[in-house]
Formats: C-alpha cells, structure tokens, sequence
C-alpha cells in the first residue's frame, strides 16, 4: 500500500491544555505521545496553553507538604498519590513524589513553553519541565532551573533571562490561561482540536486516537 507523503496529509492544530505540576497533565503527555504514533493520516501541529493550577502560590513557591495536608489530608494525599502512579503504569512515569519539597508557583514555567513556540520546542520543553517537576524533584519555579531547562533545548539562554527579569508575556499568558476557563475548561489536562472540539482529562491513548481522527473528519466537511 502507498502512504501519503507526510507534507501532503491534512494539518490539524491540537492546543495542549494543562499546568506542569498537574500529575494527570504529565500521564495525559504521554498518553497523548503513544496516540500521535498512531495517527497515519494526519498531521498534528502541537501548541501547549497555560492554565495555572494554583495561581495564588507565591513566586517563591509553597512547602509542598503542608498544602497537601491542607487540601486533601494525610491520608487522602497518600491515597492520591497511589491512585496517580497507578494511572501512570504504561506510561514510563517515575513519579518521585518523595523528593518534591516544593509546590512552585508555574507562571514563569508557562511563559517560557510560550516562548518555545518560537523555536519549536514546546512538546521538549513540557516534558523537561514534567519530568523535571514530578521525576527529579527539581523546582521549576526557579528561574536558574528553567534557564538551564531551556539551554539544553538550544534556547538563548541570555535572552531568556532578559526577558525573565522583565514582565514580557505575563499578561498574555493570563489571558491565554482566561481564555481556556472561558471555553469551559474546570480541570485539566484539555485538548482543543481545531479551535472547535474539546476533551478533557488524561486519555488512553486509542481515545486520543478516535478524538483527533474524528476532529479531523468533521472539519474536513465544514
């Protein structure tokens, strides 16, 4: 059987809904991964929104044990994380929920997988800050830990401090992160497929699969 050149096969823009401290954001990455390997006919342009979790958090970050006892209690944040890393099997996850001391506020982590865009890096980028954040331990809230997150990307890094050190591109992330809750979206990770058709939640994979297929079908026709 022939395949379609992949140039000649049909775009669709999928925008990536999601906070990079949401545990179910990570699996839903991945999960979303597994499905686009799928995707034959097809062509998927990736583009990662912010939606902040837990936007009050101060700059500094806030003693990640403490609010989980507050939110959820000891028991039930136990209880959550068990439930999380068995959503994660599959996934090649290693959730070190251990070594998490800090819960970072993430808007200078979404600020620059907005300026990723730019150099197609965004899908790298949400990863290292995932697996930065849940697997290492590492806190993403620091600009240092993302600087050196984006150097190993190829990103310029002495732009990116400047542009750190300045408010650029804070207005429009709350705005892209307003937007998303003016769609309808209470929970995250979301997929919005074609700017019309809207999933929420970490999917398995075949679903992430008949999503995109059926979304590309339907604006096909439109």
């Amino acid at each position: 059987m022939t395949q379609t050149p992949s140039e000649n096969l049909p775009v669709l823009q999928l925008d990536v809904i999601s906070d990079v401290i949401c545990p179910w954001c990570f699996i839903g990455k991945r999960k979303l991964d597994a499905a686009l390997e799928t995707l034959e006919d097809v062509r998927v342009n990736l583009m990662w929104r912010p939606y902040q979790l837990y936007p009050e958090t101060p700059m500094e970050g806030a003693d990640l044990t403490a609010k989980m006892k507050q939110r959820y209690g000891e028991d039930g944040a136990k209880q959550m994380r068990e439930n999380i890393k068995a959503a994660a099997v599959g996934t090649n996850i290693n959730f070190a929920f251990e070594n998490i001391k800090i819960t970072p506020n993430t808007m200078n982590a979404h600020r620059l997988i907005r300026w990723a865009a730019s150099t197609g890096q965004q899908h790298a980028i949400a990863e290292a800050l995932f697996s930065g954040h849940f697997e290492q331990g590492r806190n993403i809230g620091d600009v240092a830990v993302l600087l050196e997150i984006a150097g190993q990307h190829g990103m310029d890094v002495p732009l990116l401090a400047e542009l750190f050190a300045s408010d650029n591109d804070i207005d429009a992330t709350r705005s892209d992160d307003a937007a998303a809750r003016d769609l309808g979206v209470h929970g995250v990770p979301a997929f919005l497929a074609g700017g019309k058709f809207l999933l929420m939640g970490a999917q398995e994979p075949e679903y992430l699969h008949r999503f995109i297929a059926k979304a590309r079908d339907r604006l096909a026709v439109q």
